[in-house]
């Protein structure tokens, strides 16, 4: 098979090791310049869809996975006042018989530790550390880029895979002006032993309220509580996920909210709050031999669990367009984004018609509860509202 080259990837979290081990897989250089000086992810929980369990396979990840992973029994909807209580999507083994891949909960760092460890073990010295990008210069032969340290690294292509505020992405395009959404995300992480045994252990479940939303599911084998809520707020508009906030703050914002939430609320020894933010959908994604992946290019609301999981499947595809057209990167990049273009954009499209039907005013009132929970969140609604997701494969898509 003919080479294309070294790829450089910008940025080390989850879909820039996915890409680099997709890459590695199909026996295709690839470097990873990571800003941090030590690799490893924020202490959350991430859902895996079977549409993300499937590529992660495709990549020989499952005997890692499972050394830590949470398979889901379910996703639940509970009321924000009453705790009213219903199963709205099966998840576990009627889910995992249709989609041919199971949905897993993960702590995030156990998931980047399982990609990091899968490249080092092909290519030990793949991942650079404490590599700041600073900019990047590109000509026929190939890209050249900077880092604040002054180290230089040059590679065939290069691909940004830098997040949501993605500097490789104001290089190419310049800086975006995102538009704050009213919505303040907290987020945390609770040991299981010491929440009340009526709290759900093994499924996802939401809670609906009139302004404010929360999601909480187990990972790292069951035994810590990942929690992540969501509060209708204009007062902070920081977009970072290391911001401290305090348990009195995040109390406040679900006051008057079921004392099972309460009891996971009040148990966060550090919660995180951010943010949330909406950036204009990009008309194109690439610049000569640059192209970008992830948050970096089509950065979603968090209300279906498809962000990471958005960018493992750009990670396979991508790296499947650069070994189809390995001596052709306009044509690689090309068909990448014809590929993904349109699938990332309606799942960002509709996280946020879901944060319209979680977050809803009509959870005020019994009467108004009732009818949108009939047209919203019934079981058939819900699985419509997924299947198309969960049905994608991005191994099939490429071969």
């Amino acid at each position: 098979m003919a080479s294309p080259g070294k790829i450089l990837i910008v940025g080390g979290g989850i879909g820039g090791l996915a890409l680099a081990l997709a890459l590695i897989r199909r026996g295709i250089e690839a470097e990873v310049h990571e800003q941090a000086s030590e690799l490893r992810e924020v202490g959350a929980g991430v859902q895996l869809g079977a549409n993300g369990t499937r590529v992660l396979h495709a990549l020989g990840l499952k005997a890692a996975l499972e050394q830590t992973q949470v398979l889901a029994s379910g996703k639940q909807a509970r009321l924000w006042n009453t705790g009213q209580c219903w199963t709205t999507f099966d998840l576990g083994a009627i889910a995992q018989q249709r989609y041919g891949a199971p949905h897993i909960f993960m702590h995030r760092g156990d998931l980047h530790a399982a990609l990091a460890d899968a490249i080092r073990a092909e290519a030990p010295d793949a991942i650079r550390l404490g590599r700041r990008f600073t900019g990047l210069l590109q000509d026929d032969a190939g890209v050249t880029v900077t880092f604040d340290d002054g180290a230089r690294a040059t590679a065939t292509l290069a691909v940004g895979a830098d997040g949501i505020r993605s500097a490789v992405r104001a290089a190419l395009f310049g800086r975006d002006a995102p538009e704050f959404v009213g919505i303040v995300a907290w987020r945390g992480l609770v040991p299981m032993q010491e929440l009340p045994p009526q709290i759900a252990r093994t499924a996802a479940v939401n809670w609906l309220g009139p302004n404010g939303h929360a999601l909480h599911y187990p990972v790292r084998r069951g035994e810590v509580m990942n929690i992540v809520a969501f509060a209708e707020r204009s007062d902070w508009q920081v977009e970072s996920w290391t911001e401290r906030g305090t348990s009195d703050e995040l109390a406040n914002d679900f006051r008057g909210w079921h004392t099972d939430l309460h009891d996971i609320l009040t148990r966060i020894a550090e919660p995180f709050k951010w943010a949330l933010m909406m950036r204009p959908p990009m008309p194109r994604w690439s610049v000569g031999r640059v192209t970008l992946l992830g948050d970096a290019c089509h950065p979603t609301l968090p209300f279906l669990g498809q962000g990471a999981v958005m960018a493992i499947e750009d990670a396979y595809v991508l790296a499947a367009c650069i070994a189809a057209h390995p001596r052709d990167h306009a044509a690689a990049f090309a068909a990448y984004e014809g590929e993904r273009r349109a699938r990332t954009m309606a799942v960002v499209e509709r996280s946020l018609a879901t944060r319209r039907n979680a977050v809803n005013a009509a959870f005020a009132a019994a009467d108004s509860t009732a009818a949108h929970i009939e047209r919203e969140w019934r079981r058939e609604r819900v699985t419509e509202r997924y299947d198309w997701i969960y049905r994608y494969d991005a191994t099939a898509a490429t071969s």
